[in-house]
């Protein structure tokens, strides 16, 4: 059996709808279940943020997760292939009309993603605190508690309402089918033609 974490939400969804192409089954999860087994597959809900650590634990063997959460995690796990789905940009915002003042000895970022936010400074040489958040990061710069954020962005649509823009790109993500290190060699034929049945439906999806 292959277990296989899955981030709860739309790429959750876009990611059973690509195993309902390869086998031709619907995988549906139950209300409020968290486990779905079928076929020799078990399938694991989990937050978005936990799905490399369920990976890299090996609770899972494979996983599906956003590039910006391998990023952010550092963890040593392979990536197998870019699924093209649950594509995202991580982003520096700050307030329309104020922009973040680069003169100063040290500039306050609010942001989920310390990791990629001190990484991206640190290239530039700008010295950085970072603020972590869990939620409505987009309210610190409008109260000064940041002087910008860090944050994901899809359409760009939240931080325009919130007064807020697109300053620079960090990355681009999409969602990358992962594997544990041991699992990969201890069920590598499984996870390779698994791989090949994902390649093989992306390619026809062209």
């Amino acid at each position: 059996m292959i277990t296989i974490a899955l981030p709860k939400g739309r790429i959750a969804e876009d990611t059973l709808g690509l195993f309902h192409k390869i086998f031709k089954e619907n995988f549906i999860f139950e209300d409020r279940k968290l486990i779905l087994e079928r076929l020799n597959l078990r399938f694991l809900l989990v937050r978005n943020q936990d799905v490399p650590t369920y990976v890299y634990h090996q609770a899972a063997d494979i996983g599906v997760v956003g590039l910006d959460v391998l990023e952010e995690h550092e963890l040593d796990l392979i990536r197998l292939l870019n699924l093209n789905i649950g594509k995202c940009k991580v982003v520096v915002g700050s307030e329309i009309g104020k922009n973040i003042d680069y003169g100063k000895p040290r500039i306050k970022i609010a942001t989920k993603m310390p990791n990629i936010t001190i990484k991206h400074f640190s290239k530039k040489a700008i010295a950085v605190d970072v603020i972590k958040l869990y939620g409505s990061i987009e309210l610190a710069p409008l109260v000064d508690l940041s002087d910008g954020i860090v944050d994901i962005v899809q359409t760009g649509i939240t931080m325009k309402q919130n007064n807020l823009k697109v300053d620079e790109v960090i990355m681009e993500s999409s969602a990358y089918l992962i594997a544990n290190k041991n699992s990969f060699y201890g069920k590598k034929q499984a996870i390779l033609d698994l791989q090949a049945q994902f390649q093989n439906i992306m390619r026809i999806e062209k």
